[in-house]
């Protein structure tokens, strides 16, 4: 006997959340198709093409034939040439046997909650944070402990805060620096406590990297100067142009490599091939040089952006220091909350900026995100358009 009914979907996978940022892409994408001119200043991809020298390095490698499975952990060329870089540019020794490459800084940040982590098991978050934490937890049957972080924090979690939010069930805490949503910087003292809170607690410290190079006013460094005993996860996406070609990498203790490079074996059998080819010439002299020039673009952006939202009303404490991302407190004229606020303005004037609600639950509702990766004509005139539907706000409320 047949039946019609359908089997049953996870409900773990029926649970994840969308990122509300994708449905108001969309939204602006079908705007543009009937011939209305949007601002995109929600979604963080850089908007300058990978250099030429990696390019060029990958039509290299598809001329010479190198399409075929690389390691589980990555070219060793790769490798050796990740531990390089963080010697030359940070003065950290990195074995190259403690990097392993993966697809997208995504994959490295699965390979370590499934390394580290069993269903029932906690693991503190900062909230806001990238979304993605919480649902590839929750996918795992992890249960991600949000620890609300204020602006006068730099939207960063403090060994107390942690402290304070600690449980038995507790079995590590992932911070970020630069930090998604904030652009703020996690401190070397800061940084320091949360090891040494980690290390007491005996639970992982994972750093989330991936926006590291595109910093501005302040240095540049890495948790694995500090320490060897964490989780550091990293990408070719941010700051080498490459989000599209999915490569990325996690540094950590050997014995942890060694377990991910099986699970790797497992779960993708290998990073892309093409992609590994062409970002060992990430570190050519002529590329890191080219992307030096960007990052002062992304500055100038910055302080573009920053300046004309300040003088809109957005409030934006300090002065956030690295990624391409401003996180503004809606002006107290608006009178909605920041999913109407984002959904309106790209209706009404053609800009599109994400809501806060998709970083987390604390404070969501009163922030939004600006993306500054467009050119700074296109910077001033959204905050033209910005102004005009504030306008329109101040109009509404006052009927």
């Amino acid at each position: 006997m047949h039946t019609t009914e359908q089997p049953r979907l996870a409900p773990r996978a029926c649970a994840v959340e969308p990122f509300h940022v994708m449905r108001l892409l969309e939204r602006a994408k079908t705007l543009e198709a009937e011939g209305r001119s949007i601002i995109h200043l929600e979604v963080g991809e850089p908007d300058f093409p990978t250099p030429e020298p990696i390019l060029a390095a990958a039509r290299a490698a598809l001329e010479d034939g190198a399409v075929h499975y690389t390691p589980a952990a990555g070219l060793p060329q790769l490798r050796e040439r990740l531990s390089r870089y963080y010697a030359e540019r940070y003065g950290a020794r990195v074995g190259a046997d403690r990097i392993l490459v993966t697809p997208g800084a995504s994959g490295a940040i699965q390979l370590v909650f499934q390394a580290l982590l069993e269903p029932g098991d906690e693991v503190l978050i900062c909230d806001p944070s990238y979304p993605c934490y919480r649902q590839v937890l929750r996918l795992l049957g992890v249960e991600p402990r949000a620890v609300a972080v204020e602006a006068a924090d730099d939207f960063q979690l403090s060994a107390a805060r942690a402290e304070a939010a600690w449980t038995p069930r507790v079995r590590a805490l992932i911070v970020a620096s630069p930090a998604n949503p904030s652009g703020t910087l996690l401190g070397r003292e800061q940084l320091a406590e949360l090891l040494a809170f980690c290390r007491a607690k005996g639970i992982a410290l994972i750093v989330d990297e991936i926006y590291q190079g595109l910093v501005y006013d302040a240095h540049d460094y890495t948790a694995l100067e500090q320490a060897d005993d964490v989780y550091v996860v990293n990408s070719f996406s941010k700051y080498f142009g490459m989000t599209g070609w999915r490569l990325g990498w996690v540094a950590a203790p050997r014995a942890a490599i060694e377990v991910m490079e099986r699970m790797a074996q497992n779960l993708f059998i290998a990073p892309n091939t093409p992609a590994q080819h062409a970002a060992l010439a990430a570190f050519e002299p002529a590329t890191l040089e080219l992307l030096e020039q960007r990052r002062a673009c992304f500055r100038e952006r910055r302080d573009a952006l920053l300046s004309g939202l300040r003088r809109l009303g957005f409030g934006i404490d300090g002065e956030p220091k690295g990624a391409f991302y401003l996180y503004a407190r809606l002006p107290e004229q608006v009178g909605m909350d920041s999913m109407r606020f984002a959904t309106t303005m790209l209706e009404e004037v053609g800009v599109a900026a994400t809501p806060g609600h998709d970083f987390g639950s604390h404070g969501a509702e009163r922030h939004v995100r600006f993306a500054y990766t467009c050119d700074l004509p296109v910077i001033d005139e959204a905050l033209g358009r910005i102004d005009r539907f504030l306008a329109q706000c101040r109009e509404s409320g006052a009927r």
